[in-house]
């Protein structure tokens, strides 16, 4: 691992640490190690999602900040794309963690990972709404 690697996720942690964004809370699997990151994200506020706290885990790949690191959900979610999007080397650990709430409150169904779920959005909004309630309620609750 790289020094400037290793310098910039261990700023990157400390700030996340210290002054995480909102509902925010990280660690990682081994102390001063940041290869994988592990965060409880609360659901937006007057969203579906808002009484979860949902589980992801962040891989950093050895070419952070030039390749982006890989997100994935551990707690279940109904929703129709966690769009990957572009990634930038200036995009910060934080900053994806807010675009993901971002997502999280405000789905793109013209851009869906699971087209069954955008469908829905789209034509049955209500229904969307109490499915993905009923998931954070079952999954993402303790």
């Amino acid at each position: 691992m790289s020094s400037a690697r290793s310098q910039r996720l261990a700023r990157e942690f400390k700030t996340l640490s210290t002054k995480p964004p909102w509902g925010v809370s990280c660690s990682t699997e081994k102390e001063d190690v940041y290869d994988v990151i592990l965060i409880n994200m609360s659901g937006p506020k007057n969203s579906p999602y808002e009484s979860g706290i949902f589980k992801l885990i962040i891989n950093v790949p050895d070419k952070y900040p030039f390749e982006p690191p890989q997100v994935k959900f551990v707690t279940p979610v109904y929703h129709p794309n966690i769009d990957s999007g572009s990634w930038l080397p200036t995009i910060t650990i934080e900053t994806l963690l807010i675009s993901i709430q971002t997502l999280l409150a405000n789905p793109n169904p013209d851009d869906p990972l699971v087209l069954e779920i955008a469908l829905e959005f789209k034509c049955n909004k209500d229904e969307f709404l109490e499915k993905a309630k009923r998931y954070t309620k079952e999954h993402a609750t303790s």
